[in-house]
């Protein structure tokens, strides 16, 4: 949307300067073809003197839209010449007195002082200094003795400070434009000194002025000979002002400030009003109707608001209107079919509001329509045909609403669309060849629908096509290999460099042609059923930044080539398929890789050393192999790592960690269980491990840097289920070394972890008691230590875990009373079955600090009836309420249809039967 902003700025800045130069009755022109006298001695030397006080500066002069292209005026100024012939330079013809002087977007460099002999030129009636860098002058007071002045542009000049009083002591003024010189301030006494003299005015521009102290109402004072008004961000704010005296307004833009309040319906009587820019601001109420009357009115831009409501039907009246942009306010009802009668209309702009029902057939009238955007609103039914009548439009964007039925065959005639947005609907059937026509489209967004059938093979004829995105629908069939076409055409000339395709149920081979595409920068072809092996062709996508081919049936070997081909390369996902062989052996140094998957596969052999090279990973996935080695010291030197996960291989021997420092230190998801593992667990890396020791509040999702709707994710075993997480918090910590062989004791480093949430040490073959200082662990919500050798009480000072969801202690050789209170009420059997020493609730009472046996069959069978009780957790001590709720959003707010959730074999069906009872 920022582009859309920009044509609003654009077209604020076009009509102000049209209107000046239409509007203008002054009485001098820059390019007079009028022989003039010589230009004044004095005045050619005051000119020289003032140029001598600048240097040029490449730097000094912006050049974008609102400025024409800088250069050095006063370059042309040499001493001996008729001043009335340099650049920038007019004289009144009959007495060759300098009248006007226009040094704009000169790259002029220096400071305005006082004494400048700038202001020996007594006779100017035009000045205009703007896009320049006056080095954070002040305006000083000598602006003043100007008293011919008509015309006064100091727009975008770096002055600063107070705008002096001596400016409303120009009577004469017909235009003033202080703006864009953002350290300016304009106190109230000067601006109702600027508003009682300057009677004549009729262009003002002071936006981006702080005029924070000045009160709405002094507005009501300005002159009736207004016909500009521009205020935009002035830091304005209080109720919003009654200015309908202003008859003679043709723009008013009061943009970008904190006005609140309704507007007023006595607008009605800007008759003469073309541009009305009120967005950014705070106002509420509803649109007045009146605002209907206003036959002259070509822009009307209330976007960010507050106003609510319906589209007054009135504006069926507006016939000049040329943009309407009300995005981003609580606007609601149907959309007024009779804005299907405002042929003119060329950007219609009504997101972020609630709008509801069917898009008016009408609009099929908007001939002139070049933007149509309706995203995020309530709309529904079928998306009408007439569209396709909109022979003008580049850019619809419908999506996030509740449309259904199909895409209709007649928007193949939108020849112009350079952009269709229609993600996030409830569109079905099949995607119609008919779109393949549209030879402008560079980007075309499905996601999120229920589309059925095949791709249509005529995407191929899309040349100018740059993102394609179809993810998360019901498209089947294979990928047409005519999206191979889709590549560079010319040297100067590239085409697509998103395609998306993830979500879906394609099958078969991935085309060859598409690893033709030498522009492609993100390919994601996962969660679908392609087969085949992937050529090694695909390493001469040499600007790929993203390959994602994840959850499929693909085979074979992974290319070698694709640990070295590309530096480009940041995210590489294969996990989830049927590779085999060995992991790749090379990655070259220089290596931006920062995220790389490839769980769930059958690979074999060793983790290379030279992985080492990819200084920027963050995630290494290599979970669900068949990898058989030792643990890979050398990814110690990884400074950016976050996520390690090597659970369920081969590994076997120790994990001591070596004596670098800050060793996997901002590791935040150590995982190496299921595998063999042996020795003592690595108390060495327990205290490098920073980044677990610091609970962090600011709550952000991992992804591909460079495309935020990329995100990282990974499989772990999170409270008994195997899940994979499809959005990574930075607020999870977790430690999952079960299923090993590891012995000895609990180490009392892991206390110092603060902003652990899971702790898995079960299956091993751990010995002593359990260390109180895990009651440090204060935001822990799953604490496993089950199926070990653990002896002992269990400590009381684990009660100060009040987020303990999940607590298991099964199968030790515990013995004593069980805690009482807090999380510990909500823990039923389970937790403690196969430690015969252990007493007090859930199990049998405590009798001298032992276990108390059962006295009738009715006691036994009352005890085993004791659950895990939701109403226990719920009325508890707040367990799980961080993690718990942001893990909600995690699992379920997915880039799949459904998330995807793999239980453990055996105990793990017992455990979600338990949690969801």
């Amino acid at each position: 949307m920022a582009s859309l902003l920009w044509f609003a700025h654009f077209l604020s800045f076009l009509l102000f300067h049209l209107h000046f130069q239409a509007g203008s009755s002054l009485p001098f022109s820059f390019n007079s073809s009028s022989a003039p006298m010589p230009c004044q001695h004095d005045q050619s030397l005051a000119l020289l003197q003032f140029m001598k006080t600048f240097s040029i500066r490449s730097n000094a002069s912006s050049w974008d839209f609102l400025y024409p292209k800088p250069y050095p005026k006063t370059e042309s100024w040499k001493e001996g010449t008729d001043c009335c012939l340099w650049d920038g330079v007019t004289c009144e013809i009959e007495t060759g007195n300098v009248i006007g002087l226009d040094l704009s977007s000169s790259l002029l460099y220096g400071t305005i002082h006082s004494n400048n002999s700038l202001f020996l030129l007594h006779h100017l009636q035009k000045l205009d200094l703007s896009n320049n860098d006056f080095n954070q002058s002040q305006i000083v007071p000598q602006f003043g003795q100007f008293l011919n002045l008509t015309y006064l542009n100091l727009n975008h000049s770096v002055f600063e400070g107070q705008i002096p009083l001596e400016i409303s002591y120009l009577p004469a003024l017909v235009s003033l434009d202080l703006s864009r010189n953002y350290d300016l301030i304009l106190e109230t006494s000067i601006f109702n000194e600027l508003v009682q003299n300057l009677t004549q005015l009729q262009q003002l521009d002071l936006s981006e002025i702080n005029m924070s102290l000045v009160g709405p109402s002094s507005l009501m004072n300005l002159s009736s000979s207004l016909t500009s008004l521009k205020l935009s961000e002035c830091q304005l704010q209080g109720k919003f002002p009654d200015i309908s005296h202003l008859s003679k307004l043709v723009l008013l833009d009061l943009s970008y400030n904190n006005f609140s309040g309704e507007i007023p319906s006595s607008f009605e009587n800007l008759k003469q009003l073309y541009t009305l820019y009120l967005y950014n601001n705070n106002l509420n109420g509803q649109i007045p109707s009146s605002l209907g009357s206003l036959k002259e009115l070509s822009s009307l831009v209330l976007f960010d608001n507050d106003l609510n409501g319906e589209i007054p039907s009135s504006f069926g009246n507006l016939k000049q209107l040329h943009t309407l942009y009300l995005s981003n306010n609580n606007l609601s009802g149907q959309i007024p079919s009779s804005l299907g009668s405002l042929k003119e209309l060329s950007l219609l702009i009504l997101f972020g509001n609630k709008f509801n029902g069917e898009i008016p057939s009408s609009f099929g009238n908007l001939k002139q329509l070049d933007i149509l955007d309706l995203h995020s609103n309530s709309l529904s039914g079928q998306i009408p045909s007439s569209l396709g009548s909109l022979k003008e439009l580049s850019l619809m964007d419908l999506c996030s609403n509740n449309f259904n039925g199909e895409i209709p065959s007649s928007f193949g005639n939108l020849k112009q669309l350079g952009m269709l947005y229609l993600h996030n609907n409830n569109l079905s059937g099949q995607i119609p060849s008919s779109l393949g026509s549209l030879k402008e489209l560079s980007s075309l967004i499905l996601l999120d629908n229920n589309f059925n059938g095949e791709i249509p093979s005529s995407f191929g004829n899309l040349k100018q096509l740059h993102i394609l995105d179809l993810h998360n629908n019901s498209l089947n069939g294979q990928i047409p290999s005519s999206l191979g076409s889709l590549k560079e055409l010319s040297s100067l000339l590239s085409s697509l460099v998103y395609l998306d395709l993830s979500n879906n149920l394609l099958h078969g081979r991935i085309p060859s042609s598409i690893f033709k595409l030498a522009n492609l920068s993100v390919l994601i072809l996962s969660s679908n059923k392609l087969i085949g092996e992937v050529s090694s062709a695909v390493c001469e996508l040499n600007s790929l930044e993203i390959l994602d081919l994840s959850n499929n049936s693909l085979n074979g070997f992974i290319p070698q080539c694709l640990g070295n081909f590309s530096d480009n390369l940041s995210v590489l996902h294969l996990g989830m398929n049927k590779f085999h062989g060995t992991i790749l052996e090379t990655f070259s140094i220089g290596s931006n890789l920062r995220y790389l998957n490839f769980n769930g596969n059958q690979l074999q052999g060793r983790i290379p050393p030279s992985i080492s090279n990819c200084i920027n990973l963050e995630i290494l996935d290599l979970g669900n192999n068949n990898i058989d080695d030792t643990f890979p010291y050398f990814l110690e030197t990884l400074s950016k790592l976050q996520i390690l996960i090597l659970k369920s291989n081969k590994f076997h021997g120790l994990v001591k960690g070596t004596f670098a420092n800050y060793s996997f230190s901002k590791l935040r998801i150590f995982d190496l269980s299921n595998n063999l593992f042996s020795g003592p667990l690595p108390a060495k890396y327990f205290n490098d491990f920073k980044a677990m020791m610091i609970f962090d509040l600011n709550m952000k999702y991992m992804g591909a840097p460079n495309y935020s709707s990329y995100d990282y994710s990974v499989s772990l075993t999170l409270k008994g289920l195997e899940i994979e997480l499809v959005k990574i918090q930075t607020l999870l910590t977790s430690i999952d070394l079960s299923g090993n062989k590891f012995t000895g004791e609990i180490p009392q480093s892991i206390g110092k972890l603060e902003s652990l949430k899971l702790l898995n040490l079960s299956h091993n073959q751990l010995t002593g008691n359990i260390q109180p200082s895990l009651g440090n662990l204060s935001n822990l919500e799953s604490l496993d230590l089950s199926s070990n050798l653990l002896v002992g009480r269990i400590p009381m000072q684990l009660t100060y875990l009040t987020f303990l969801e999940v607590f298991r202690v099964s199968h030790n050789q515990l013995e004593g009373p069980i805690p009482e209170g807090k999380q510990f009420n909500t823990f039923d059997n389970t937790s403690y079955e196969g430690n015969l020493g252990l007493c007090g609730f859930p199990l049998e009472k405590c009798d001298n600090g032992e276990r108390q046996q059962p006295t009738s069959s009715k006691e036994i069978d009352s005890k085993s009836k004791i659950g895990f009780g939701w109403k226990a957790i719920s009325a508890g001590y707040g367990c799980g309420v961080i993690f718990g709720i942001a893990m909600g959003y995690v699992v379920f707010k997915t880039r799949k249809p459904t998330w995807f959730v793999r239980m453990v074999e055996g105990e793990g069906h017992r455990k979600l039967k338990r949690f969801s009872n």
